[in-house]
């Protein structure tokens, strides 16, 4: 590994800090969490960004969420061609083996995969449309959302389109055959959620009005 380079100082002061402080003060905690496993009530699948911090919104101590990042909080089809599928990996071992009691789809404002769906779908991201490109072949998914809002005020598309991000994954999780049966046994429930990072505020998707409405 002679590319691997030993950590930026900043990042070793702040672990040093963390350690003599936050851990030491909750040594008891951190242990009995390594002994007995985990046990999170929930499963979030948010995006990479990082201005969106599932912990801090919700004030989770370790333990309490297992989480699950990529781009755009994107859920693909059920697809078990034996391809590499980290996400589909991720809800399963949530589901079948922790056996969380929610899975949280978490979006967020000003989200750049969104934004470079858009712009594929558009044609002012040909760099997107080449197959080489990873993020373009993931936003794929995004596909069919971005048709169902394509419609709307310029204004109002992108902002739209971060929802349908949600809706799709939460359309695709139920292509899941245990994501299926365990919520057909009220044994999981699928929630989605949207975060205007910039405000601060928490809307999440209500069915009976067939939209997102404040938390």
């Amino acid at each position: 590994m002679v590319h691997a380079r030993i950590l930026p100082q900043y990042l070793v002061q702040r672990f040093h800090g963390w350690h003599a402080t936050t851990y030491q003060n909750n040594r008891a905690w951190y242990r009995r969490l390594a002994e007995t496993g985990q046990h999170p009530r929930a499963m979030v699948i948010s995006c990479c960004d990082s201005r969106v911090h599932v912990t801090s919104i919700f004030g989770a101590d370790e333990g309490e969420f297992f989480i699950h990042r990529n781009i755009a909080n994107l859920v693909p089809p059920y697809t078990p061609d034996g391809k590499n599928h980290g996400t589909s990996a991720a809800v399963e071992y949530a589901v079948t083996a922790l056996k969380v009691a929610h899975i949280v789809v978490l979006g967020h404002s000003n989200c750049g995969g969104v934004k470079g769906c858009h712009d594929m779908c558009t044609g002012h991201a040909p760099e997107l449309e080449e197959k080489t490109s990873f993020v373009g072949r993931w936003m794929d998914i995004l596909r069919p959302g971005f048709e169902k809002v394509a419609h709307l005020p310029q204004e109002a598309i992108l902002q739209a389109l971060e929802k349908q991000a949600v809706l799709t994954s939460l359309d695709n999780l139920m292509t899941f055959p245990f994501v299926q049966q365990a919520v057909e046994n009220d044994m999981l429930t699928l929630h989605g959620l949207w975060n205007d990072t910039g405000e601060g505020a928490l809307e999440q998707y209500d069915p009976e009005r067939e939209g997102f409405v404040p938390v």
